[in-house]
């Protein structure tokens, strides 16, 4: 029995040194809470790079929002492509943007092409009005339609040619190059095309079926979004709050569209708001926020520049 205390006594002291002394620093005493918030504070010098990051400054917005809008614009998933590049219609006079959908209207899915087409109207691009033209030949009749309602926005009357081919069955050029297609012979398919028109393609494009679907549920978030829309000309201070209030909201097409008409409002004073939608967990809501951010940065700077120190 005489023989059992020594090595016991020395396996728990082994053992209490081996518990205690990484977590003791040289020369202080601490208990575990203190050294775990000390771990927490002070940066891992085997950390790669960690005195680099706690160095650098944050980034510009403006280089945030582009890179956000473009990684959507190479995006692998087309409703991605389509948000992105529709979006970029909320960035007028901007080589940056009109190029984006100029070669958008190249994509393989339809959807990115029709966002293209709408988007160069959005933007008023009327150095991309040949590309449009040739847009209203596209097979498919989202595309030719999105085409000749920007060819009609840019007063370019040649899109009236889609709209009575559309009514006639005919071209008025004699083309006929949707007569064919299946869509204009499928009542669902033209309710789709008719509700994009109606909503004017906002506030993206492929966005009216999926609203109209949401309608006939019973919901009332296309309603609501239909109506930022609207709001976005109206220039009562008290609705720029509301508009803010309805980026919150809990529906992405209500979030999208708030986001949207708030850059048509084009007042800086909501890029606060706008930042914080960069990361939000739809597509369409990044995208719709990046180009806002890039919009209403613009304004601003124009602004700056008007009323720096006259020479």
């Amino acid at each position: 029995m005489s023989a059992w205390p020594t090595p016991l006594s020395a396996l728990l002291a082994l053992l209490l040194f081996i518990y205690q002394e990484p977590n003791k620093p040289q020369g202080q005493t601490q208990s575990p809470s203190q050294g775990q918030e000390a771990t927490q504070q002070i940066p891992s010098a085997s950390a790669p790079g960690a005195s680099e990051k706690a160095s650098e400054a944050p980034r510009p917005l403006k280089e945030q929002a582009w890179e956000v809008l473009q990684s959507g614009v190479t995006a692998d998933n087309k409703q991605d492509r389509a948000a992105a590049v529709h979006a970029t219609g909320l960035i007028p006079n901007n080589p940056r943007a009109r190029k984006i959908a100029e070669s958008a209207l190249q994509d393989d899915a339809p959807e990115v092409r029709a966002a293209a087409a709408a988007a160069l109207g959005d933007m008023q691009s009327r150095r991309s009005i040949p590309k449009l033209k040739s847009a209203t030949d596209d097979k498919d009749p989202s595309v030719a339609l999105a085409a000749a309602h920007s060819l009609l926005q840019l007063k370019d009357d040649s899109g009236y040619g889609v709209y009575y081919e559309v009514l006639t069955g005919e071209r008025k050029t004699g083309k006929g190059a949707l007569a064919e297609a299946a869509a204009l012979k499928d009542p669902k398919k033209l309710a789709e095309l008719g509700f994009q028109q109606t909503l004017g393609f906002i506030p993206f494009a492929g966005l009216g079926w999926r609203a109209f679907k949401m309608v006939k549920k019973g919901d009332d978030s296309p309603a609501r979004a239909a109506a930022a829309t609207v709001l976005a000309k109206d220039r009562d201070p008290n609705t720029t709050e509301a508009l803010v209030n309805a980026v919150g909201d809990k529906n992405w097409i209500v979030r999208a569209a708030a986001l949207e008409a708030l850059a048509r409002r084009d007042n800086p004073s909501a890029l606060d708001t706008v930042e914080l939608y960069l990361s939000d967990e739809e597509g369409e809501v990044k995208y719709t926020a990046a180009a806002t951010a890039l919009r209403l940065i613009g304004i601003k700077e124009s602004v700056a520049r008007k009323s720096g120190p006259k020479k």
